[in-house]
């Protein structure tokens, strides 16, 4: 009862429920702004913490942290710009909604599948988060591999109608991962100049192949004098609607607490296994893609539980679970704070006062974000004549951002121009976005996983979470053909009537 006592205490000051707003507020805007990331919001507002007590300061830049998470949604919704990498997935279904004149109902279903996703792990890390960080410490180079191969057999359930040009695009991404120095033996690779020697940058990429494409097609259909915006309707949905989604909600969820405490992961991962199995498990499956509410809670969800398990790591270990974390990390040690099994030991009203904390932020994310959803919402009412210009000034600005370069920008509209080409050829551009983002994390564990058996491939099949990950990943891959392949000959055995 003393602990409780005191973590509350600690906790409910005046300050600090001031600064967990301002942090939130600041997160959330940064966050929907295309490029700057979560953990480029932690960056910049970590060095006005310096003289903010220590609680204090942890509290607000994690206010940043899950409100830079939540904001990549809203760009990813209205405008098929995700703001952050994870958000990629939540534009395959809320832009689709956004466009049918739901982006209302589109961005409240973001917001509450945000908020569950917080507040899970934040009870994951309330109650079991040394099980937890155990767990993820038993994940080798062999494991990690075996989860990016999981993530990478998705490309065969999101390519729609045609599963070979899906393939291609996902072959296309992971061969834009291979681009740049090779982190094992040091060997360049497909590198023509100098600024590819550290490889193609993820974010820029994205802000291109969502952003940039989107913005031609909107030009194009000015040009045709398709200027016609959608009608508007900024109803949300119903919490009793909401939770009829909720095995959903926990299996993201738990999908997110997952992913987030293996560090080495990250929001992206998550969100797109989400989507996966949400889509697996769905008995309406040809509605993905087109406006699903299930295809925007799954992503959601998972990429706002990665948030709360990726500190456990961190908070029990020692360890940062992401980016993200490790620069959280080094505000712990400004703060001559070490976290790790010591601290839980020796200070644990810090450790349970950042862990309440963290619940309360979620709380206070679901409180802003009711009232900023229904400011954001207005975006699509903006004709599209005015929208343009503003939009490619933001991403121009968000490319330029990410390394302060000239070069992110023109690989941004190298990449726009590429993906309006893929879509002319009814190409899918979400499985290059994988390919992208796991092609790199599935190559390093890979080579890392052979060099500590001496080349001997055997080693991802018989340790069995790489074994069962791997098995799924390959019954993911053929599951289309078996389908269509049993399809064709039921067709073929029935009779033909005169």
């Amino acid at each position: 009862m003393e602990l409780i006592s005191t973590v509350l205490s600690n906790l409910f000051t005046i300050e600090n429920i001031l600064f967990m707003n301002v942090g939130m507020f600041s997160g959330i805007l940064v966050g929907a702004l295309p490029g700057l990331t979560a953990t480029m919001g932690v960056a910049l507002l970590m060095p006005l913490t310096f003289g903010m007590d220590m609680i204090t300061g942890i509290l607000m830049l994690l206010g940043v942290y899950c409100g830079g998470v939540y904001g990549g949604s809203i760009t990813a919704v209205l405008l098929k710009t995700p703001g952050t990498p994870g958000a990629a997935a939540t534009a395959l279904d809320g832009y689709p909604m956004a466009q049918q004149g739901k982006a209302g109902l589109a961005l409240d279903v973001t917001l509450k599948a945000s908020t569950f996703g917080g507040l899970f792990s934040a009870l994951l890390l309330l109650f079991i988060a040394p099980k937890i960080s155990k767990l993820a410490l038993t994940f080798s180079s062999v494991e990690y591999f075996a989860m990016a191969l999981f993530g990478l057999s998705i490309i065969s359930s999101i390519s729609g109608g045609n599963q070979i040009k899906g393939l291609i695009s996902g072959l296309l991404g992971i061969l834009i991962a291979c681009i740049g120095t090779d982190p094992i033996s040091g060997t360049s690779r497909f590198v023509f100049i100098t600024n590819l020697l550290a490889g193609v940058d993820v974010i820029p990429a994205l802000i291109g192949l969502f952003a940039v494409t989107e913005i031609i097609n909107k030009a194009y259909s000015v040009y045709k004098g398709a200027d016609e915006m959608h009608a508007f309707s900024n109803k949300g949905i119903k919490y009793r609607e909401f939770f009829k989604h909720w095995p959903n909600l926990v299996r993201s969820s738990l999908i997110g607490c997952l992913v987030g405490a293996t560090p080495g992961t990250g929001g992206a991962t998550a969100a797109f296994l989400a989507y996966n199995e949400a889509r697996r498990a769905s008995k309406d499956k040809e509605q993905f893609g087109k406006g699903c509410i299930d295809g925007v809670i799954a992503p959601e969800a998972s990429n706002n539980a990665v948030t709360g398990s990726a500190l456990i790591p961190l908070l029990t270990l020692g360890i940062p679970g992401d980016t993200t974390t490790a620069i959280l990390l080094g505000a712990f040690m400004m703060k001559g704070i070490a976290p790790g099994p010591l601290l839980m030991q020796e200070k644990p009203q810090i450790v349970y006062t950042i862990m309440a904390g963290f619940f309360l932020i979620n709380i206070f994310m679901l409180i802003q974000g009711k009232f900023l959803v229904r400011i954001f919402a207005n975006v699509t009412k903006i004709p599209v004549k005015l929208l343009i210009p503003m939009l490619i000034s933001l991403t121009m600005l968000g490319a330029y951002s990410c390394n302060n370069s000239m070069f992110d920008v023109k690989v941004c509209l190298l990449f726009g121009v590429m993906g309006f080409i893929m879509n002319c050829l009814n190409v899918p551009l979400t499985p290059m976005v994988i390919g992208m983002v796991l092609g790199d994390i599935a190559e390093n564990n890979m080579r890392r996983g052979l060099a500590m058996s001496g080349g001997n491939w055997r080693i991802f099949f018989t340790r069995p979470i790489s074994l069962v990950l791997i098995m799924i990943a390959v019954a993911s891959l053929m599951y289309p053909t078996v389908k269509y392949l049993i399809n064709y000959f039921k067709s073929k055995r029935q009779p033909i009537t005169e």
